[in-house]
């Protein structure tokens, strides 16, 4: 009797629950550390901003002198962005510009909108409040609060936030070295003539862009020949450089599906039916070398199926495997089926949409797991629980591709 198939949040429990993140740290420039993951808690030495300042052009004043809503002051001094002004005496006004410092004794700044400048003086029509449009020392940021937590994925503007407080280099987690294979007689690279019976391997494009998203270190061993010694070949010789080996192709049972053997002669392997469409066999395991066990990830074969199955198993384990320590699912949105699905499938299924003009979800007409062209017109995918059907109108989550590929 076949055990039950996993659920998709069972299959990925057991992945994530299996991770050795990385813990090799270098210190890398700051300007190029996006997309890697910090080693370290980041503290703020400065605070931000580190002094009052203006959030607006206009004048600085004192409050009390623009009480009548319609003050005459003199305009006493011009303090741009980068210059420290003198003190303001009553009476006066500084012309000021955005970033520029608040001049001691200024308690306000009016926009320029709100001012008629006249010669040296300045017509205030407002009445400011004591605080308005100051930027106020350590607003953002205070002097030794904790700004980027370990195990952050740095993005651009998580490197902003370092540059603001003066950090001039990062300490990161070295990058994760993957290999990549693929198996089967019948491919073909592009630029080649196609033979009776043969594909082109559209997969070895699809997973190779998708580990440079996730900036991994990765080794691409092309299309391995369909034998079990081969296979075995491949597997130890990727084992020795790298944290995780991925394959496609050939985790089915048949007389040419080398892999399940291959990994079991070369280590140890849990061979998956996950209550998943398109997907549903999906091989996890570990390849034995000198100095602890490499990761080994077989995905199915059909290009829809491996793209899909990546996004949803590989890439949460990847990122753990990086050290990143925050959530690693993606998030749904809910959204509104602006189609019909008579009837559920008995699995996890993840429908190829469209965001339309409505603001509603399209579904792409023909869902198999061959049909590539379904993810280059969608937006994302629907996350459908099994056995249920959609009718136009209900709510459905989506998960937008923007989500997944990074």
């Amino acid at each position: 009797m076949k055990p039950p198939m996993l659920s998709v949040r069972e299959a990925l429990g057991q992945l994530l629950d299996a991770v050795r993140p990385v813990f090799d740290a270098e210190t890398v420039p700051t300007l190029e550390a996006n997309g890697r993951v910090l080693a370290e808690d980041q503290l703020a030495t400065i605070d931000v901003p580190s002094a009052d300042n203006t959030q607006m052009d206009g004048y600085a004043v004192r409050a009390l002198d623009c009480e009548s809503g319609s003050a005459t002051l003199r305009v006493a001094q011009r303090i741009p962005a980068g210059s420290v002004g003198a003190p303001l005496e009553a009476g006066t006004a500084a012309r000021i510009f955005t970033g520029a410092l608040i001049p001691p004794g200024a308690d306000a700044v009016v926009m320029q909108e709100q001012c008629e400048a006249v010669g040296d003086s300045v017509t205030v029509r407002h009445a400011p409040r004591p605080g308005e449009w100051i930027r106020r020392t350590g607003e953002d940021v205070a002097a030794g609060a904790v700004i980027l937590p370990a195990g952050t994925r740095l993005r651009s503007q998580e490197l902003g936030l370092a540059a603001s407080v003066g950090l001039a280099e990062l300490p990161v987690l070295r990058r994760v070295r993957v290999a990549v294979f693929f198996t089967g007689d019948e491919l073909a690279m592009p630029g080649e003539p196609l033979q009776p019976g043969a594909i082109y391997n559209s997969n070895r494009f699809t997973l190779r862009g998708l580990l440079e998203n996730f900036g991994c270190a990765f080794t691409d061993y092309g299309i391995v020949p369909d034998s079990l010694d081969a296979t075995r070949a491949t597997l130890r010789e990727a084992a020795r450089e790298h944290d995780l080996i991925i394959t496609s192709g050939g985790v089915s049972v048949g007389e040419e599906d080398h892999i399940k053997p291959a990994v079991e002669a070369e280590g140890q392997l849990n061979m998956w039916q996950i209550a998943v469409k398109p997907g549903k066999p999906l091989a996890f395991g570990e390849i034995r070398r000198k100095d602890g066990n490499c990761f080994f990830i077989g995905l199915p074969g059909n290009p829809v199926s491996s793209f899909i199955t990546f996004l949803l198993f590989v890439r949460p384990f990847l990122l753990r495997l990086q050290g990143v320590r925050g959530p690693v699912e993606p998030r749904g949105y809910t959204m509104r089926a602006d189609f019909t699905l008579p009837k559920g499938d008995r699995r996890n299924e993840f429908l190829r949409v469209r965001v339309n003009a409505a603001g509603g979800l399209d579904l792409f007409p023909n869902q198999g797991s061959g049909v590539l062209t379904s993810t280059v017109w969608g937006d994302g995918l629907v996350d459908n629980p099994p056995g249920q059907a959609i009718l136009e109108g209900d709510l459905v989550r989506f998960i937008p591709f923007a989500e997944l590929q990074h």
